[in-house]
């Protein structure tokens, strides 16, 4: 069990290593970097570079685990094929047309440096706020048998939270770490942890990063060595 509020995670006190996953959403270097989309817009991407420890810590700790890591990117193709014209006038109005920002074609739809992609890591890629939109990420998940999401990455108002309302709607049980969420906009990013929250947990159970490492201390095939 991870110590989370409105209650503790996972409600039934099941929490399969195989069955649970570890989400971090868009750590790119769009959002991420000095002269990305982000930046761009006005934010500062400080907040969002600030978490990049946590969530280095939280994906060793999941590894350790055994819990599968998957990463998510925002972008669009590089012949603008699959950007409609609603979506092409906000391009417009952001100065961002003839720029190659937050295309898949560009460096800046990488994700950055510090977060440790392996091999054995999952990527879904995205056009849409939602990782289920116009993908494959639910048959993914459904593929491996996961049914249990843990969320990391940026913006906490944004794809994180579209993500995981998601993710509510079609029944996966959902953790939201605190810590290792992030936006450009403090208000957004409280409002958006405190909705979590509501009506008794509609979206799942928040906590922190401190109590999800405590929570996996227990499990996987470093801790069964350990124990023996």
């Amino acid at each position: 069990m991870i110590t989370a509020k409105p209650f503790d995670f996972p409600y039934d006190g099941k929490l399969v290593p195989e069955a649970t996953a570890l989400l971090v959403i868009d750590l790119q270097q769009d959002f991420l970097s000095t002269t990305g989309y982000f930046a761009r817009q006005g934010y500062d991407p400080a907040p969002l570079r600030a978490i990049l420890p946590t969530v280095s810590k939280l994906i060793t700790a999941c590894r350790a685990a055994g819990i599968r890591v998957i990463h998510t990117r925002q972008g669009y193709r590089a012949d603008l094929a699959d950007m409609t014209p609603y979506e092409k006038w906000r391009r417009r109005r952001n100065g961002l047309e003839g720029t190659d920002v937050l295309l898949r074609s560009s460096p800046g739809f990488e994700i950055v440096p510090e977060i440790d992609v392996q091999a054995s890591d999952i990527i879904v890629d995205k056009t849409c706020n939602s990782a289920f939109t116009y993908t494959d990420f639910e048959h993914v998940l459904r593929a491996q048998g996961i049914t249990h999401l843990m969320f990391t990455g940026c913006t906490t108002d944004v794809c994180v939270h579209t993500t995981l309302r998601e993710a509510c709607d079609r029944n996966f049980q959902c953790l939201t770490i605190s810590d290792a969420c992030a936006s450009g906009d403090t208000y957004a990013h409280e409002a958006a942890l405190h909705m979590v929250t509501v009506e008794n947990g509609i979206f799942g159970a928040l906590t922190d990063s401190a109590a999800v490492i405590a929570g996996l201390s227990g499990l996987g095939p470093a801790a069964g060595s350990a124990s023996a």
